[in-house]
């Protein structure tokens, strides 16, 4: 059974990693509005399509040194990261839920965390294309298939959207600027209807401890004047992705059965 279990673990490893291979077109594409599927994959410098055999995820990448075959261009090393990430993730979640339903959709939820984070990192915007639908495909998900109760995810959603904006409103009627973009907004209300209201306390905790920690490394790094502004998506990502993890013996602390 143990052989299996790995087997099966390792198989379900593979294909995350192939699908983290497409979440780089994703994230390449989206924010220009560009097709994810044609044309097909090419070289962005020298725009000569990808070979299957130069395709293969973090394998091609280490084979070829990191270059492109054709103009001999560095390729960014956060493909293959992306990928490694991805089946990492895939592995996790097998561990977790086995060969389920339950599966499937938390790595279509983490894939989308995933596109949604380095996105978010190069653009500072969360796409619409992704959070908007992603809303009450979360809220099908959670209630069909992850067990959340139906009232849990609606109020998921509404003080998800409602807690950030509130935040939001309230720091810009004090500083007179915008300090949180409508796309947070979104992506909290798609967390919360994905995992109920329940899990809003320790999303928003972990992002802001992790995303405050990082921003006194960049201003220690960087100074005071720095005028790059750190994007909280990342951060609200991090937190729902632990979740899966942490969830369970956060919420027995707070309510002790």
């Amino acid at each position: 059974m143990d052989i299996v279990w790995i087997t099966c673990g390792i198989a379900v490893g593979v294909f995350g990693a192939m699908v983290g291979s497409f979440l780089n077109v994703c994230i390449w594409r989206i924010p220009l509005e560009q097709s994810i599927v044609f044309p097909a994959s090419h070289c962005p410098a020298c725009s000569h399509a990808i070979r299957f055999y130069d395709n293969i995820p973090i394998i091609s990448y280490l084979i070829l040194k990191g270059k492109c075959r054709d103009c001999q261009e560095r390729i960014s090393p956060r493909y293959p990261f992306v990928e490694a990430l991805t089946g990492l993730f895939a592995f996790l979640l097998f561990w977790k839920y086995g060969l389920s339903l339950q599966l499937l959709c938390s790595f279509l939820f983490t894939a989308s965390l995933i596109v949604i984070t380095f996105i978010d990192i190069d653009y500072q915007i969360i796409p619409d294309v992704i959070s908007l639908p992603g809303i009450p495909l979360c809220f099908l998900a959670a209630v069909f298939v992850m067990e959340v109760p139906f009232w849990e995810s609606l109020l998921g959603i509404v003080g998800g959207g409602g807690v950030l904006y509130l935040f939001a409103a309230c720091y810009e009627w004090i500083k007179k600027e915008e300090g949180m973009g409508g796309g947070d907004i979104k992506l909290l209300a798609m967390l919360g209807a994905f995992w109920g209201w329940k899990s809003l306390l320790f999303i928003l905790l972990i992002s802001s401890c992790v995303g405050a920690l990082v921003g006194i490394f960049m201003i220690l790094r960087f100074g005071r004047d720095m005028k790059y502004a750190l994007p909280f998506g990342p951060f609200l990502a991090l937190g729902a992705v632990l979740y899966f993890f942490l969830g369970e013996v956060f919420q027995q602390i707070l309510w002790p059965v």
